[in-house]
């Protein structure tokens, strides 16, 4: 990715911008233009985008937008790192639904939502106890998801699975939201052993596996 530098106050300091199939959620396989901001204030020991830490290049939203607009996509999805940590996101996520996309956002649910476009589908995660990231969770979220948002869960392990499972009905998410998403940890937990407690439970969620990580091998930029 070659994008200039700029010292614009409206600028987003970005790690990437790609054009692949969405891996996961409502959305998979979809052709979705990726941007990817910089800085994320969690450790989860199963993060996959460490090399989105640090780093990046200073991007003014303007040619943000105006790279985006280059793939000529339908969907286009802002995720990190953890974008919400940087301010200026919620400017870039109205520019790119005043540019016709369809929006969504990644992120971890430790940051608050509140002022985040209506447009925009947020697909939030409520971080598991095997996480390690448990305690950052942000539950003043939930009454803020509307309907067409997601809430995802990484599950590490048998103990995860249950909790998991708890917080479905203690706030009801099933019928607050569009898909609920249980998604087995890469190289921790198989996806067979999952999907089978899913049967065995009858849940009301969306089992799903990372489609990036079949196809690209978790490669950046895909």
């Amino acid at each position: 990715m070659s994008i200039s530098q700029t010292h614009s106050a409206d600028a987003l300091r970005i790690t990437e911008i790609f054009y692949s199939l969405q891996g996961e959620a409502r959305t998979v396989g979809v052709p979705t233009v990726f941007v990817r901001l910089t800085g994320c204030p969690l450790r989860c020991v199963y993060c996959d985008t460490e090399y989105a830490f640090s780093g990046g290049d200073l991007v003014s939203i303007d040619d943000v937008v105006s790279k985006v607009a280059a793939y000529q996509p339908r969907f286009v999805t802002v995720t990190g790192g953890e974008p919400l940590a940087q301010p200026n996101c919620l400017l870039l996520l109205t520019r790119l639904c005043d540019a016709g996309y369809e929006v969504s956002l990644e992120t971890s649910g430790a940051m608050t939502v509140a002022e985040v476009d209506s447009r925009v589908v947020k697909v939030i995660d409520l971080k598991t106890p095997a996480s390690a990231e448990m305690g950052r969770n942000d539950y003043d979220n939930i009454p803020l998801l509307l309907p067409a948002d997601q809430v995802k869960f990484v599950i590490c392990d048998r103990d995860d699975y249950e909790w998991a499972r708890f917080k479905l009905d203690e706030y009801q998410l099933p019928a607050r939201v569009s898909d609920v998403l249980f998604s087995p940890s890469h190289g921790q937990l198989s996806g067979r052993e999952l999907a089978e407690w899913v049967l065995e439970d009858n849940l009301p969620v969306r089992m799903q596996l990372q489609l990036h990580k079949i196809l690209w091998n978790d490669e950046p930029g895909h």
